[in-house]
């Protein structure tokens, strides 16, 4: 999980005309994004968009054919290690010890990534991240996926990542614990970090995010306010950007 950032100021991320295919498939066509600190993205696009592809060239785990993806200034395809000391990854389904409380999963985790705990520092970021109190000591295999996901931002908040990548963050949440979620991410938002989501969700993009991407074939088509725009008229230009596209 790396060490804490200390890297301040300017882009967070930035990716420049990358570009990125597995055989003959073109799964990046010279893709451009930016984010600043305290912003929220939501890279919307339906599946083999490169919603993923995206996510595993700023974790380092794929490098660009071209272009450059720079996290906090460091290039991640030359150093994916150091490019991954400002990140913190929640994929869709965060994988936590069950007999572990949520306390112990949290202390374990930052174990790893070379920090050490208090069980009251513990409980502390874990209240930050949204978990009620009663839910502290209880294992982890009772959790929801809301709960779980909680975990995964208070390793963010431990850590102080600068980049928080969210892979498909409300799929499978009723609509109470999607709001729920909603207010953690903009909580994390508010105290500085860039928070990129991957999702199909249009509409809790609206409550979550300050930009939104169309994903099309490797390039944003299109990007936009969703707070201009009402749920219908979000989806109108979703289905419209991406039958543009492929037209």
């Amino acid at each position: 999980m790396g060490e804490i950032s200390t890297h301040t100021g300017g882009e967070v991320l930035a990716i420049r005309a990358a570009s990125k295919s597995f055989g003959e498939r073109q799964a990046l066509d010279g893709l451009h994004l930016s984010l600043r600190p305290g912003e929220v993205f939501a890279l919307l696009g339906p599946n083999g968009a490169g919603k993923t592809t995206t996510i595993n060239l700023i974790l380092g785990f794929l490098r660009a054919d071209a272009g450059t993806v720079r996290v906090c200034g460091v290039d991640a395809g030359a150093d994916p290690i150091g490019a991954r000391r400002h990140v913190a990854y929640i994929p869709e389904q965060v994988a936590l010890y069950p007999g572990l409380s949520g306390v112990e999963n949290l202390r374990y985790f930052t174990t790893l990534a070379g920090l050490d705990l208090t069980k009251a520092n513990a409980r502390t970021l874990l209240t930050e991240a949204g978990l009620a109190e009663p839910a502290h000591e209880r294992p982890a295999g009772s959790y929801s996926k809301g709960m779980r996901q909680k975990i995964g931002i208070a390793v963010a908040l431990a850590r102080r990542a600068r980049l928080l990548l969210l892979d498909e963050p409300t799929s499978g949440l009723d609509p109470s614990a999607a709001a729920d979620f909603s207010t953690t991410v903009r909580a994390a938002a508010e105290r500085g970090t860039a928070i990129l989501m991957a999702t199909h969700d249009l509409y809790r993009v609206r409550e979550m995010a300050g930009r939104v991407g169309v994903l099309s074939r490797g390039r944003i088509v299109e990007e936009v306010d969703p707070r201009t725009l009402d749920h219908v008229g979000l989806e109108r230009l979703y289905i419209e950007r991406l039958a543009g596209s492929a037209a």
